[in-house]
C-alpha cells in the first residue's frame, strides 16, 4: 500500500463540494436544534447538528468512495432506522396518566437525519426547503398546540 492511498486528498473542487455539504448539513441541523433548545427540549442544538452531520457523512462517505446507487440505498435505509432509535430515546410516557412527551422532538430528530442525508446526496435546495418548513412548523405553529389536558382523576 502506498502512502498516497493512506492519506488521500481529493482535488480542490471535490473538497469544496464536500465541505459545503457538511457545513450545510450542520447549519440546517442547527436551525431545528436551536428551536428545540429554545423550547427547552432535551435534544437541542448540538444533538440536531450532530444528527444532520452524521447522516450527511453516512451518505457522503459511500458516494465519495464510488459505491453503487443500489448499495447506497441500503445505507440510507439503515440510517433512517438508526435515527428512529435515537428519536425514540426522547419519548417519555408519564406515569401519572396517559401523557406522552417528546414525540415532536423525536420527529424533528428523524427529519434532521433525513435533511442531513439529503444534503449529503447533494440536494441542498430540497434540504433547505424542508429545514425551513420544519422550523415554521416547530416555531410558528407551536402557538396552536393544544394545552396539556390534565390526567383524569379516579
Amino acid at each position: 500500500m502506498q502512502v498516497e492511498e493512506l492519506f488521500y486528498l481529493p482535488d480542490g473542487q471535490q473538497m469544496v463540494r464536500v465541505v459545503v455539504r457538511v457545513v450545510t448539513a450542520a447549519l440546517l441541523g442547527a436551525l431545528l436544534g436551536a428551536e428545540r433548545e429554545r423550547a427547552g427540549k432535551p435534544a437541542g442544538l448540538r444533538t440536531h447538528m450532530l444528527v444532520a452531520l452524521g447522516a450527511a457523512l453516512f451518505v457522503l462517505f459511500p458516494a465519495e468512495s464510488g459505491m453503487e446507487v443500489a448499495d447506497l440505498s441500503r445505507v440510507i435505509q439503515g440510517v433512517a432506522t438508526g435515527i428512529g432509535f435515537i428519536g425514540a430515546g426522547t419519548i417519555l410516557k408519564r406515569a401519572e396518566g396517559e401523557q406522552v412527551e417528546g414525540l415532536t422532538t423525536a420527529a424533528s430528530i428523524w427529519l434532521t437525519g433525513a435533511i442531513g442525508m439529503s444534503v449529503g446526496a447533494g440536494q441542498l435546495w430540497l434540504s433547505a426547503v424542508c429545514a425551513i418548513s420544519a422550523w415554521v412548523i416547530l416555531y410558528v405553529f407551536a402557538r396552536w398546540d393544544s394545552p396539556s389536558i390534565p390526567p383524569k382523576g379516579n
